[in-house]
């Protein structure tokens, strides 16, 4: 069944296409919310912060990642889980896209530096 309630952002993907802006709009939507502390090492948050950061962080996954990650009752582990999972993209897309930047054409200019 699909989610009914209006997302506030997409979806992280079971493929992970977009982790890197699932993971900046997470952070900022747990901290309006202040349950940004539910991820982070040091906290000691309220369970019941964490069953509300949980709550969120469940409705903005894939239904395949939902049901994989069923079992997972703690933020923290489960944001640790999907770091481990998908944080590889970092090392894989920043080089190119750097490349890409410097090396970018403009109608007459051979680079943006000029």
């Amino acid at each position: 069944m699909a989610n009914l309630a209006k997302l506030d952002f997409a979806a992280l993907d079971i493929i992970g296409n977009n982790y890197l802006t699932w993971v900046l709009d997470t952070k900022i939507h747990l901290e309006v919310a202040n349950l940004g502390n539910t991820i982070r090492e040091e906290s000691s948050s309220a369970s019941q912060n964490r069953v509300k950061a949980m709550i969120f962080i469940h409705r903005h996954l894939d239904e395949a990642l939902k049901s994989e990650y069923l079992m997972v009752e703690d933020p923290l582990a489960l944001w640790k889980t999907l770091r481990n999972r998908y944080n590889h993209q970092t090392t894989v897309i920043f080089p190119r896209a750097r490349y890409d930047w410097t090396h970018l054409r403009i109608q007459d200019f051979k680079s943006v530096a000029e």
